[in-house]
């Protein structure tokens, strides 16, 4: 059985490390942590700029990479507390954007401002229990390559992004947006897709 395996199989001892690494009630680690440990945990690849001002809630027990000449934006929040986060190479994440985990970002993508990618949702089937006691589920979100989400879109957990994908502002993505295709509304639907064999966008 693996240290981590161990950990979670005893509840004790994980809610013991979780106190260890975050403050209760909180989503920041301590600083420790952000310091000291994860440095050894994530990899940045050449040329990566991560503003001064984002906010990364990072936990060593989830990867967190980005790739060669990426860049985050002032006043993001990064979080791979209940997944990882994987941003691909030369990918921007702009201005005041939220990225929780699990989300992979493939290579070449645009995020515009204020978008919020989330692949955690909390439960409510109990009615009479406080949300905030009723747990998480998590469901992978994947934005593919060469794909450009305009300010303002949410994606949803459990959403892929097919390559060379448009996400119009203020979109909110529940389902899958097919690759080569722009998408738009809330909920989003498809409105153009690349015929390839003209070379042309189509409405639908």
């Amino acid at each position: 059985m693996s240290l981590s395996d161990l950990i979670k199989s005893k509840p004790t001892l994980k809610k013991w490390i979780h106190f260890l690494l975050i403050p209760g009630n909180e989503a920041r680690p301590r600083r420790w942590v952000r310091w000291f440990v994860n440095p050894f945990f994530q990899h940045r690849g050449r040329q990566v700029i991560i503003r001064r001002r984002t906010r990364m809630d990072l936990l060593p027990f989830n990867d967190f990479r980005i790739g060669t000449g990426s860049v985050i934006e002032d006043f993001s929040t990064i979080n791979n507390g209940v997944g990882h986060v994987v941003i691909g190479a030369h990918s921007l994440i702009g201005m005041s954007n939220v990225v929780i985990g699990p989300v992979t970002i493939g290579d070449n993508v645009i995020m515009a401002q204020h978008v919020v990618v989330s692949g955690l949702n909390h439960n409510y089937t109990d009615p009479a229990l406080p949300i905030s006691r009723q747990g998480v589920s998590v469901k992978a979100v994947v934005i593919e390559d060469d794909c450009w989400i305009g300010a303002n879109a949410v994606i949803t957990s459990g959403v892929t992004v097919g390559k060379h994908s448009v996400v119009a502002a203020g979109s909110v993505v529940t389902r899958d947006v097919p690759p080569f295709s722009v998408v738009a509304g809330n909920p989003a639907r498809p409105v153009k897709r690349f015929d390839t064999g003209s070379g042309t966008w189509l409405r639908l």
